[in-house]
């Protein structure tokens, strides 16, 4: 083939599809077949990209064939090649992951340690029966103190600050509103009238 014939413009010929083959279900990790939902311009590019790596057109004449400029016919280039590596990876057998699945996963270890702490706690307990120790003190055993009355709770430092201001707010309003001698009361800093 030559720079000038090009099987672009020739549509792709498939040999028919036995019916055998059609009703045949597909394999259980094969990928459906995108080929016939692909859009024209996508299969156009596809060829293009095909045809340059395999020698037969230059990168500079698919750019010109796609419509499109050399640097952006190398991006589509590359994410071509990207998307066949990825095809390429690997498939797993049986179903993917969950959120379901591994909430359920999860789930089962916390019952399993529950459990597990529950028990180790058990035989603390005998052993410490069996051997004459008291038990440790739990949290709020510690938190009674000696005589088994609750330690007074210490007061906020923010809380002692807007106390303070309200207080020192109380003792202004106060020394603003001194009564007159006359017994009006009046703002601090005001004249007052002199009666004689």
């Amino acid at each position: 083939m030559n720079a000038t014939t090009t099987p672009l413009a020739k549509p792709i010929k498939t040999a028919p599809v036995p019916a055998a083959k059609k009703a045949a279900p597909p394999a259980h990790n094969a990928a459906p077949l995108t080929r016939r939902c692909a859009s024209k311009e996508a299969k156009r590019r596809a060829a293009a990209i095909l045809e340059v790596l395999a020698g037969i057109r230059t990168p500079p004449d698919a750019a010109e064939v796609l419509g499109v400029t050399v640097p952006r016919y190398y991006v589509l280039e590359q994410r071509g090649l990207d998307a066949l590596v990825a095809a390429c990876e690997p498939r797993t057998q049986g179903p993917g992951p969950s959120p379901e699945r591994e909430l359920a996963q999860l789930r089962k270890e916390l019952a399993r340690s529950q459990r597990d702490c529950a028990r180790q706690q058990a035989l603390v307990r005998l052993a410490q029966r069996t051997v004459g120790l008291a038990a440790p003190p739990t949290d709020s055993a510690k938190a009674a103190g000696k005589n088994g009355k609750r330690k007074p709770r210490r007061p906020v430092v923010r809380a002692l600050k807007v106390a303070a201001r309200l207080q020192l707010d109380d003792t202004r309003q106060d020394v603003d509103l001194t009564p007159t001698a006359n017994g009006e009361s009046t703002a601090e800093g005001a004249s007052t009238a002199v009666t004689i």
